[in-house]
C-alpha cells in the first residue's frame, strides 16, 4: 500500500529503503547523476570531432562515418522507454547501475575497434547503456530530492549536459591532435569506474514504486521494431521503394503501440497519463518542438563558418562553444529560479527566447558581422538555458513518484525524436536545393538557401511550441494528474 508524505506530497511505497543520511545521499546522488549526464553527450560531441581520424584509420565511407553517430542517437530512441518502466519496478538504481557497466563496457570496446563495423556495433552498445543512465538518473534525483530543492538539483545536472556538449569538441580536439582518438575512451572509461564506484559503494537505498507490476514486454518489442522501422526508412530516403514502406510500417505499428498501450494494465507508456494530464502531455511536446527546432543550430553553423567564412575547425569550434557556454552557466541558475517562480512561465520565456534566435539565424549571409553570429548563438544559449531546467522541473512535478522513471524516460525520448526531425527536415531541405552535391564554396548559394529556409521552418516550429508551452500556464484541476 502506498503511503503520503505530508511534507512533500508526494507517493511513498513500502519498498522505498529511505537513505540512510539525506544530506550525504543527495550530494552523492547529484555527483554521480551529474558525473553521467555530462559523459553520454560528451560522447556524442567528441566523436563528432574526432570522427576525420577514425575514418582515416579505418578506411571509412561518409555513411559508415555517419552511422556512427547515427546508431548512438538510435539506440537511446529505442531504450529509453523500456528503462525508466524497468527502473520503476524493478528498482531505478539497479537499472542505472546497469547502464553504467553497458556504457563502461561499451566504452572500453570502442578504445580496442578494429573495423569500421565493429565500431559501429560497439557504439550501438554504448548508446544503450546511455538510455538506461539517462531513463533513470532524473528519476533518482527526483526521488532523492523534495520537491523544494529539486530545482538547484535539477539545474545542475541539466548543466552538466551542456558542459558535456561544450567541452567535446574542445578536449576531443586536444585529445586527438595529442593523444590519438583512442584516448577519448580511455579517459571517460576512468570518469566511468568512479560513478560507478561512488554508486556502488555511496548511494543507498532504492526506489521502485511500481514493483511488483508486470513489465510489458509486449509493447516494449512492438515500440523497437516500430521505432527502427521508422528512423531507418526516413534515414534512408535514397534506397527506393523500401524507405516509403518501412516508414509506413513504422507509422502503424506505433499507432498500434499507443492503443495497445491504452489498453494494457501495465504499460511502459502511460497512455492515460498522457491523455488525462494536460501538463504533463503539454510539456512533452513542448520538449519534442524545441528541440526540433533548435538542435540544427550547431550543425547548420558549423559547415557555415567553415565553408562559407573559411574558418579553421579550430576557430568555429571556438565561436559554436557560445551557445553550451551559456547553456551551461545559466541552467543551474535557472533551475534554482524555478524553486521560487514559476517553472512553465521560464520554460515558455527560453521558447521564446529560442524563436528570438532561430529568426535572427534565418537573415545571416555571407557578409553578415561576425558580432551579430556571436549574439545570436549567445541568445540561443541564453533560451535553452532557461527554457531546459525549469521544462524538466514541470515534468517531473506534474506526475507522482510511482511514474518518475516513465516521466524522465519520456521527456528524454522526445528530446531525441526532436533531434532526429531536425536532421530529418535537414535532410530533406538538402536533396532539394543541392541532390547529391557537397557543401564546398561552390555549392555556397544553394547551402544558404537551405540554411535560410531551415531557419524559418525553425522558428515558426519554436512559435508553435510556445503556444503548447503558455498552455501549461492555466491552473491545473485536479484530473490534470489522474493516476494512469
Amino acid at each position: 500500500m502506498e503511503t503520503i508524505d505530508k511534507d512533500h506530497g508526494d507517493l511513498k511505497n513500502p519498498y522505498q529503503k529511505p537513505p540512510s543520511d539525506d544530506a550525504v545521499s543527495g550530494a552523492v546522488t547529484l555527483f554521480v547523476v551529474s558525473a553521467v549526464q555530462f559523459l553520454t553527450p560528451f560522447m556524442l560531441s567528441a566523436v563528432g570531432v574526432a570522427l576525420p581520424s577514425i575514418g582515416r584509420e579505418f578506411s571509412a565511407s561518409a555513411v559508415q562515418l555517419g552511422l556512427v553517430e547515427t546508431v548512438y542517437i538510435l539506440a537511446f530512441s529505442l531504450f529509453l522507454l523500456p528503462a525508466g518502466r524497468m527502473g520503476d519496478i524493478y528498482g531505478r538504481k539497479r537499472i542505472f547501475i546497469i547502464g553504467i557497466l553497458v556504457f563502461t563496457l561499451g566504452t572500453v570496446l570502442l578504445s580496442q575497434a578494429f573495423t569500421i563495423e565493429s565500431f559501429i556495433v560497439f557504439r550501438f552498445f554504448q548508446g544503450s547503456g546511455g538510455a538506461m543512465i539517462s531513463g533513470t538518473s532524473v528519476a533518482i534525483l527526483s526521488s532523492v530530492f523534495p520537491p523544494a530543492g529539486r530545482g538547484r538539483a535539477m539545474g545542475i545536472i541539466v548543466g552538466s549536459v551542456y558542459l558535456g556538449l561544450s567541452a567535446g569538441p574542445v578536449l576531443s580536439g586536444f585529445i586527438v591532435t595529442h593523444l590519438g582518438w583512442r584516448w577519448i575512451f580511455y579517459l571517460g572509461v576512468i570518469v566511468e569506474i568512479l560513478a560507478l564506484s561512488l554508486t556502488l559503494l555511496k548511494l543507498k537505498g532504492e526506489w521502485a514504486e511500481a514493483r511488483g507490476e508486470r513489465f510489458d514486454f509486449t509493447g516494449t518489442l512492438l515500440y523497437c521494431i516500430s521505432l527502427f522501422c521508422l528512423i531507418y526508412g526516413t534515414l534512408n530516403q535514397k534506397h527506393g521503394g523500401i524507405s516509403p514502406l518501412l516508414m509506413g510500417t513504422g507509422t502503424a505499428g506505433l499507432l498500434g503501440f499507443l492503443v495497445f498501450e491504452y489498453r494494457s494494465p501495465s504499460p511502459i507508456l502511460d497512455v492515460n497519463l498522457i491523455i488525462h494530464n494536460r501538463v504533463f502531455a503539454l510539456s512533452n511536446l513542448a520538449t519534442l518542438i524545441n528541440y526540433a527546432a533548435s538542435f540544427g543550430i550547431s550543425f547548420f553553423f558549423s559547415l557555415y563558418l567553415q565553408v562559407v567564412r573559411g574558418f579553421s575547425p579550430q576557430a568555429a569550434g571556438m565561436v559554436l562553444i557560445v551557445q553550451p557556454v551559456f547553456q551551461t552557466v545559466l541552467s543551474p541558475i535557472f533551475g534554482r529560479l524555478a524553486d521560487r517562480f514559476s517553472p512553465p512561465g521560464l520554460a515558455t520565456l527560453g521558447m521564446a527566447l529560442c524563436a528570438l534566435g532561430l529568426a535572427v539565424a534565418s537573415r545571416v549571409n555571407d557578409m553578415t558581422p561576425m558580432p551579430v553570429i556571436v549574439g545570436m548563438l549567445g541568445l540561443m544559449g541564453v533560451g535553452f538555458g532557461v527554457f531546459s531546467s525549469p521544462n524538466m522541473i514541470t515534468v517531473m512535478g506534474s506526475v507522482s513518484p510511482r511514474h518518475y522513471g516513465s516521466a524522465s524516460s519520456l521527456v528524454a525520448t522526445m528530446r531525441t525524436l526532436g533531434m532526429l526531425c531536425c536532421m530529418t527536415i535537414i535532410t530533406v531541405i538538402f536533396n532539394h536545393f543541392m541532390g547529391d552535391r557537397p557543401v564546398s564554396p561552390e555549392t555556397r548559394p544553394a547551402f544558404l538557401a537551405s540554411m535560410h529556409l531551415s531557419m524559418v521552418i525553425f522558428s515558426s516550429l519554436c512559435v508553435v511550441g510556445i503556444l503548447f508551452s503558455i498552455g501549461r500556464l492555466k491552473p491545473a484541476s485536479p484530473k490534470d494528474d489522474a493516476p494512469g
